[in-house]
């Protein structure tokens, strides 16, 4: 495409026939020295086309449509709570063949993982767990984070219950992923913060009821939590 140069002269003329505050540049175009001077000591000012729409694609491209953002995260979140659901049923089919009661005890917990999905796909409710106290976990802190009751090593795989147990531990660790996830959604509002903290307390209950599963495999009567 043939540049185009945009001199003095023609500027003049085009001013005496029209008068303007401000002139740009087209595509293809360019200014010669003097037609900016002129431009100038006018005080009218230059606009480039080619300047401006690259700023506004730089602009438009560093900050991209907000949605997006939220979008992947919600895709990435709605993802986590599918395979944990599909763990949860791994998990049952693991435990069946080796102690069909601890089989049903994840299953109830399974339940209650896909009543809180729900409740968080709809930001509805879901109902509470019912708490068996033991010594370390109380009615007082069965929706906190409690952590491990105690570390699970390799010496536990040599137990009897040796793949039940690494089995449980494996359910409850992916839980444990929840809370930072579900804290990225929450915002500043007082109402939205409180109820993202219901949710991640019904799923600390889960954990905890968890965490006495497989104090129940380990065996013996000595709480075995840590602290």
């Amino acid at each position: 495409m043939k540049m185009k140069f945009i001199t003095e002269s023609y500027l003049r003329d085009l001013y005496k026939r029209d008068p303007f505050t401000s002139y740009e540049i087209g595509p293809g175009a360019r200014l010669t020295p003097g037609g900016r001077q002129y431009l100038t000591d006018r005080g009218i000012k230059l606009l480039d086309f080619g300047v401006k729409k690259q700023k506004e694609e730089t602009k438009k491209q560093a900050e991209g449509p907000p949605e997006n953002k939220t979008d992947w995260k919600k895709l990435q979140f709605q993802s986590r709570m599918k395979s944990i659901e599909a763990l949860f049923l791994l998990t049952c089919e693991e435990l069946l063949g080796k102690d069909v009661d601890l089989a049903h005890g994840v299953l109830k917990l399974y339940k209650q993982f896909s009543s809180i999905n729900n409740a968080i796909k709809t930001h509805g409710t879901a109902e509470n767990l019912t708490c068996r106290e033991c010594t370390g976990i109380k009615e007082c802190n069965f929706s906190s984070n409690l952590g491990d009751c105690f570390e699970i090593t390799d010496f536990h795989m040599q137990l009897e219950k040796g793949r039940e147990i690494l089995a449980l531990h494996r359910l409850r660790c992916a839980l444990q992923e929840m809370e930072p996830l579900m804290l990225e959604f929450c915002d500043s509002s007082k109402e939205e913060k409180e109820w993202y903290e219901d949710m991640i307390g019904k799923v600390n209950q889960i954990i905890n009821s968890i965490s006495q599963l497989i104090h129940l495999t380990v065996g013996g009567n000595k709480c075995l939590r840590k602290g």
